[in-house]
């Protein structure tokens, strides 16, 4: 198995890159931190077996260049994961947090699009595995509601899931299955230092373990933990003028972005 991960210096991608490569897929790192990456691949199962690329994913021209380099290179990969990301506090009121909005919503949602528009093609036309091919797309339970203070965050995310729910109906009787996951809390250097509470905080290891099974059931759209699914639930249903009594005063996440 190939498998091309965004976003896979650290948190949710360099864990779903050790749990891939435990189970003997052969990965395509990428992400702008070469040093980062190659730390990741020394730590993998046969390093030899995997690849880094670097190169900062709001390029598309770029990203393009080395998603054809991954393919003339490495073979046509089985599963695809758009993961890179960030986050960061923003407030409309404040003109000088627009470039940090910006960026969020290039690196969490134009990003996704300019991976997957890579390798669509030859995903399809290339001879297909038994179980199909993957379009993975990292998403978040913020994504679901509006949250104080992360405006850019969560309208990234709501974004990337109505995208990815596009893009699952038109890919429609392929054998190219979309898959979204919704993470809640894992705890990753996006995590570090949250000023609010983090219910169900989960080890990354433990989220990955979880995302390759549902990305190899091929599930449409998988909340990780299973407890912030009900909630998720909850927060669809909830009232608006309750939800934002219930979110009001809650702190904001500060400015500064952090890679996933």
């Amino acid at each position: 198995m190939k498998v091309f991960i965004t976003g896979a210096s650290s948190g949710i991608g360099a864990a779903l890159a050790t749990a891939y490569a435990a189970h003997g897929a052969d990965c395509t790192l990428v992400s702008r931190r070469i040093e980062a990456l190659e730390a990741v691949r020394l730590a993998l199962p046969r390093p030899d077996a995997h690849r880094c690329r670097a190169v900062d994913v709001t390029d598309s021209k770029a990203l393009g260049e080395v998603a054809k380099a991954s393919l003339d290179e490495d073979g046509v990969p089985d599963v695809v994961v758009a993961n890179a990301g960030i986050s960061g506090g923003t407030d409309t009121g404040d003109p000088k947090t627009f470039d940090a909005f910006r960026r969020i919503v290039e690196t969490n949602l134009i990003a996704t699009v300019a991976t997957f528009a890579s390798f669509i093609d030859a995903m399809k036309e290339a001879p297909m595995p038994s179980a199909g091919r993957r379009l993975v797309v990292v998403a978040s339970v913020a994504g679901i509601r509006g949250l104080p203070g992360s405006g850019a965050y969560s309208a990234s995310k709501a974004a990337v899931i109505a995208y990815a729910e596009s893009l699952r109906i038109e890919l429609h009787g392929s054998a190219l299955r979309v898959v979204i996951l919704a993470p809640g809390f894992i705890d990753t250097p996006m995590t570090v230092g949250n000023p609010y509470p983090m219910p169900f905080l989960m080890p990354v290891d433990a989220f990955a373990a979880r995302a390759l099974r549902a990305i190899d059931g091929g599930r449409s759209f998988t909340v990780i933990p299973w407890q912030m699914a009900w909630l998720a639930r909850l927060l669809r249903v909830l009232p608006d003028a309750w939800l934002d009594a219930a979110l009001a005063g809650r702190e904001r996440k500060p400015p500064l972005d952090r890679p996933r």
